[in-house]
């Protein structure tokens, strides 16, 4: 296998969901004895302020550390300049690394760095993956950020250069795929490699013997969880309002794991409506999420329909691997609800009907054999097709091969 150099803002330790993944890849392909070499920031996700070493080797991983400003998530002047400085000392490790046949895998953090690692493979005679884990600025045109319909027409034209110039553009889903195809990217260049969990590190736990059930003092309680970033790609108002219509019912509790953007929104509205029977939770340490996850009898993942194809929620795969079943909130035509009806392992209700969702939970409350039941699909569709070892071995096929 010829040497890998990947580029990613984030990477081990942080535990931002791209960084984890990367972080698997790498050490996985490090240990078969692979030359990888890891281009990415001095930063953590979540803590602008502190600073890693420039270089290290971590698990047979070399990781490179470039300087980049450092303001942040909350400043979009700040985060601009940080995207930007980080495309400037990315270019130029890349060309002191890359040689002729090696290859560049970008991720998409920062967005666009595909165009930056392009055209620094073409200088080099090297070869470039796209590892495209959602499509900006597509997104940030649905969302209402990112400026005009002229500057994302630019911005979507680099992109499409970007891809069209890569050996191969691995996309986490069908749908995306589908996407990339209506660019005008030859289907050929398209592989799905949905992104994974650990199936050894997440695993089912009983009720009975998840001491976070006891610590966070839900025993005798049906919980219905949310776990994972809360952004502008989700929709929430239809959870709030159930969880409003389900107020009376003092064994169901709603319980809100992670954070992000729409956080203190929902704990706005939770504290306005008095919705006492929803409770809140900071992220776990990746050690922790087998309980965290399997604290939840149900889990809700939710996507604004307009979103679909563009992203595609992977706190599917966690939730699957802790064998516990999956209300989708959003598009029935969806990537995640295609995965739900074809094993048995979930429901999916449209935005907006609070009401079917409140009989979908009273329903599951009701009847602990179903839960076991739709659980039970969940572990075995995540073990015949989204365990890591299956996407692992997808990416190894893809390198050796080119």
């Amino acid at each position: 296998m010829p040497k890998v150099v990947f580029i990613n803002r984030f990477f081990y330790p942080d535990h931002s969901a791209t960084s984890q993944l990367l972080t698997d890849l790498a050490f996985h392909l490090a240990k078969t004895g692979a030359e990888v070499y890891v281009v990415t920031s001095r930063q953590v996700y979540d803590d602008p302020g502190s600073v890693l070493p420039h270089r290290d080797s971590i698990q047979g991983a070399v990781v490179v550390r470039v300087w980049t400003t450092r303001f942040g998530r909350h400043n979009l002047a700040g985060r601009a300049l940080d995207y930007a400085t980080f495309y400037l000392s990315s270019a130029w490790r890349l060309l002191t690394l890359l040689r002729p046949g090696d290859i560049a895998v970008a991720k998409t953090d920062p967005p666009l760095i595909s165009v930056i690692a392009a055209a620094v493979v073409t200088i080099c005679g090297a070869r470039l993956i796209n590892w495209t884990q959602d499509l900006f600025p597509e997104v940030a045109g649905v969302l209402g950020v990112g400026g005009g319909g002229v500057l994302i027409g630019t911005l979507r034209s680099m992109r499409n250069w970007s891809l069209r110039a890569a050996h191969m553009n691995v996309v986490i889903g069908d749908a995306m795929a589908r996407k990339l195809v209506e660019e005008g990217i030859r289907p050929e260049a398209i592989r799905v490699i949905h992104n994974w969990s650990d199936g050894l590190a997440i695993q089912p736990v009983e009720r009975a013997h998840n001491d976070l059930r006891v610590e966070w003092e839900l025993e005798g309680k049906f919980v219905v969880g949310y776990s994972g970033n809360m952004g502008r790609a989700h929709e929430f108002a239809t959870i709030l309002d159930t969880a409003e219509q389900l107020i009376g019912r003092r064994d169901i509790v709603f319980l809100f794991i992670g954070g992000g953007p729409q956080r203190e929104w929902i704990r706005h509205e939770a504290q306005r409506r008095g919705l006492e029977n929803i409770r809140f939770k900071p992220y776990q340490p990746r050690a922790r999420l087998t309980l965290s996850l399997s604290v939840p009898d149900v889990h809700l993942i939710s996507l604004q329909p307009f979103l679909e194809g563009l992203i595609v929620p992977s706190k599917f795969y966690g939730i699957a691997a802790a064998g516990r079943p999956t209300i989708y909130v959003g598009d029935p035509d969806g990537e995640i609800p295609h995965i739900l009806h074809e094993s048995g392992c979930g429901y999916t209700i449209a935005i907006g009907d609070s009401q079917g969702l409140a009989s979908y939970i009273q329903a599951l409350a009701g009847n602990v054999g179903l839960v076991g039941e739709l659980g039970h699909g969940a572990r075995k569709v995540f073990e015949q097709r989204f365990d890591q070892a299956h996407s692992l071995r997808a990416w190894e096929k893809i390198l050796i091969q080119s």
